[in-house]
Formats: C-alpha cells, structure tokens, sequence
C-alpha cells in the first residue's frame, strides 16, 4: 500500500485522536456488537479479544495519517482476518465491522479536524480520500488473510473428516462411544440402516461423483466419503426407504460404475458392507457403466468373490468356443446371453436380436456341441450360466489363457 505522505495539517488531528484511541476502540466495540449480527455473541467474541482487536485496527491507521507507521503495515487487519476465520464468524460481518471503524474513524477525524484545528476544505477532502484508500486496503488485506485461513481449516477438517471415513472402512473404530462420535462428527445418524457406495474413479485423483455429499444432503440424505487413487468410496443413511430410492436415483443419473452394497444396521459393519459394495461393483460388465447393487445378481456376486476360479471355470466350459474367430464367438456369446435374458424363450432372443427364431435355436445347438453342455440339462444351464457371466465380468487377465 504505498500513498502520499500525510499533510502537515492532517498529522496533528490523526495525533489527537491516537491520544484517545483507546476510547475510541471501546466506542468502536460496542457499535459493531450492537450492529453486526454475527458480532453480538460474547461467546464468541468475548468483550477483551474484541476491545484489543478493535483498538488496534484503529491505531495503525492513525499512526500512518500521523506518518509514524509505514503505508504497508497492514499487520492488524491480517490479524483479525485469521482470528475471525479461525472463530468462524462469516466474513461478510467481519467486511461490515471493518466499514463501521473507518466510518467512525472518518467521522471523528473530520469531527476533531473541524473543532480544534484550522484545516481547510481541501484537506479535508484530501483526508476523506486518505481515510477511504486505508479502508479499502484494510479491508482487502483483512479478507485475503480471512480466505486464506479458512481454505486452510477447510482443508484440514477435510483431512480429519477423510481420515474418520477410513477408520469407519477399516474397522479401525471399535468401540461405541467412539462410534458414536464418529458419526456425529461426520453427520450421520447413530444408528442405521446404512449403505456403502463404491465408484470406479476415472482417474486417480479424480471424483467419480462429483459434488456428490452436497447434493446428496440437499435431498436431506447424509453422507460420508473418501476418494481413493482408484474408487470413491461413501457411507451413506439409508433411512427412510423413499430418502433411498431419491438417493440411488441420483447415483444412476451418474455416468459412474457404481457398487452398493445391501443396507446394514451398525456401522461397526462398514468393512463387510464396503467389501459388498466392491463385489458390486466388479460384477458390473466391463465397458459397462451403472449402478449394480449386491443383492440384484448372486451369480454375478459369487464370480466377483472368486474371480481366479470363475475365470477357470469360464476357460473350461468356453475352451472351443474363444478358439472361434471372433466375429462368430461373440455371435454365439451374445445368443446365449440375450436367450438367457428372454427366460429361455427364443422367439423373444431372436426379436431382441433381429433374427429368426430357429437362427436363435442353431446357434444355441452349435454351443452345445462346443462345449458338451445341454441346455435342457438344469446342471448344463449352470455351467454356462456361470462362465457366461465370468466371461462378462471378469477382466481378461482373470481368465488365463481362456480369455484369448
């Protein structure tokens, strides 16, 4: 903040009024406890803290038009921005505290420069100009260090919340007390049902739901969530069943993989839910995108468990249909897929597909003979079943060699 040195007029009436700054501070605090809302809690704001702050504030602007501090002394106006960030008083109040002081400074500056002292009408004009370019940079300097504190304690509650949402995932928190204060902390309810969300992230750092815990609590369901190098991870409220379905309809609208797990009733079982959330998540298709809760699928839940011996199953069952070229193997692996889907009818396969019934019924034959399996065998249906959805689910270096 550089500025014009003080006229010789102006130095005698900023003198004047440092000699009563103290007064003038105490008038100061009792005009912005009565006038700014946010200001008005000595809870809060205790009578001490804000008598120095508002001093202080007074102060260096008056030994600057005194032209005994240098233009760029801004120290006070940074302390109270990191001393109100910091007490959680909105910046906007502290903006209209700060446009209070000077107002007052302004007035008794002129107020005093009119009684006791013969200044004339320019400087005064040139004390108002003064007076307003101090507040301007007083009050900036105040701001950006209010700012800058609070990213700061935005960050770090950030952290702490983060490392509260692990300690749930992990299991790391055992006891009820602590529990329970865990969930106050993170704004969840002490008791369920609850569900974990899993999201596959597309790339690390990256959200797969963005924004996701606001708007989730605009539609009056908490949350809680952590973003990993690879998934995004939440613990959700899943009570009451019509605040559930609005926030499942809002990961659908989602371009995300998303996994859910079933509902649980004590968060003490987060880890399990988190690992069906997971299992969820990895019977989603490959190159599909959507929401899969764990209950929606078993077969699809027991080849993402065991996903080494899915894949061999899907190797053993398929070895002659992946040696096809692979136009003709995922024209079988579609049939039978779309055919299963039909509940076994293949005239509603073959609408699905655009082809006549009786293709639908040759190709499903050829399959047969491929893999020694019938489809009029309930045993038969299995394996095929089974190593259908592997083949779907599973990434290909899951399934060896078969995966070809």
């Amino acid at each position: 903040m550089n500025g014009p040195a003080p006229s010789e007029e102006i130095v005698p009436v900023a003198q004047a009024l440092l000699e009563r700054v103290s007064a003038l501070g105490g008038l100061l605090a009792r005009r912005v406890r009565a006038e700014v809302e946010s200001y008005g809690d000595e809870r809060l704001l205790p009578d001490g803290p804000l008598l120095r702050s508002c001093v202080e504030n007074l102060r260096l602007p008056l030994l600057c038009l005194a032209g005994r501090a240098g233009p760029a002394d801004l120290s006070s106006a940074r302390e109270t921005g990191r001393e109100r960030a910091l007490q959680d008083v909105p910046l906007a109040g502290t903006l209209h505290a700060f446009r209070i002081g000077f107002e007052l400074l302004w007035a008794e500056l002129a107020a005093e420069a009119r009684r006791a002292h013969a200044v004339t009408s320019d400087t005064l004009l040139t004390l108002s100009s003064e007076v307003w370019r101090l507040a301007g940079a007083y009050s900036d300097a105040m701001a950006a260090a209010y700012r800058e504190t609070a990213a700061e304690l935005a960050a770090q509650r950030e952290h702490e919340r983060s490392a509260l949402v692990e300690a749930l995932l992990t299991g790391a928190i055992t006891d009820r007390i602590t529990m329970w204060e865990a969930a106050r902390a993170l704004g969840l309810p002490g008791s369920g049902p609850f569900i974990v969300v899993a999201a596959d992230v597309p790339a690390p750092g990256r959200s797969a739901l963005p924004r996701i815990e606001a708007t989730l609590r605009a539609g009056r369901v908490p949350s809680a969530w952590r973003l990993l190098p690879g998934q995004q991870i939440g613990v959700m409220s899943a009570l009451p069943p019509d605040v559930r379905s609005a926030a499942l309809e809002i990961l659908a609208r989602s371009e995300a993989r998303v996994g859910v797990s079933p509902p649980y009733d004590s968060l003490r079982d987060t880890p399990q839910a988190l690992r069906y959330a997971r299992l969820a998540l990895a019977a989603l298709p490959r190159d599909g995108a959507g929401v899969v809760h764990f209950d929606d699928d078993p077969l699809a839940m027991l080849v993402a468990a065991a996903p080494a011996e899915a894949g061999h199953i899907a190797g053993t069952v398929f070895d002659e249909v992946l040696a096809l070229p692979a136009d003709e193997r995922e024209r079988l692996l579609d049939t039978l897929e779309r055919w299963f889907a039909a509940g076994g009818s293949a005239a509603e396969a073959g609408r699905r597909l655009y082809c006549h019934p009786n293709t639908v019924r040759y190709r499903l034959r050829r399959l047969e003979e491929l893999t020694g399996r019938s489809l009029q065998d309930p045993r038969g249906i299995v394996d095929l079943g089974t190593a259908l959805r592997a083949l779907r689910v599973l990434p290909e270096e899951a399934l060896g060699d078969g995966g070809r």
